[in-house]
């Protein structure tokens, strides 16, 4: 069974994001999100674009400090090299 869920930022309208798991500390960009977007997400509530995150690209849904894991599928995808 997936945990996967599409997020849509309003009924009817095509899915912005993608989270893998509600677990995760980062969401996919399914399509062009522009700044200042608010995006809903199952574990962190509400957050807002700070810039233009390309589809394809990750958008954290929390902040990562230097050195902490990164998760996506609930695993370790890698480590923040800088705060996010």
């Amino acid at each position: 069974m997936s945990n996967e869920v599409a997020i849509t930022p309003a009924a009817g309208q095509a899915p912005l994001v993608l989270c893998l798991d509600a677990k995760d500390d980062v969401l996919i960009a399914l399509r062009d999100i522009a700044p200042g977007t608010p995006l809903s997400t199952p574990s962190s509530g509400e957050i807002v674009t700070a810039v233009q995150i390309p589809a394809g690209h990750k958008v954290a849904v929390r902040q990562i400090a230097a050195g902490s894991p990164v998760r996506r599928y609930n695993q370790i995808i890698g480590f923040a090299s800088r705060p996010i």
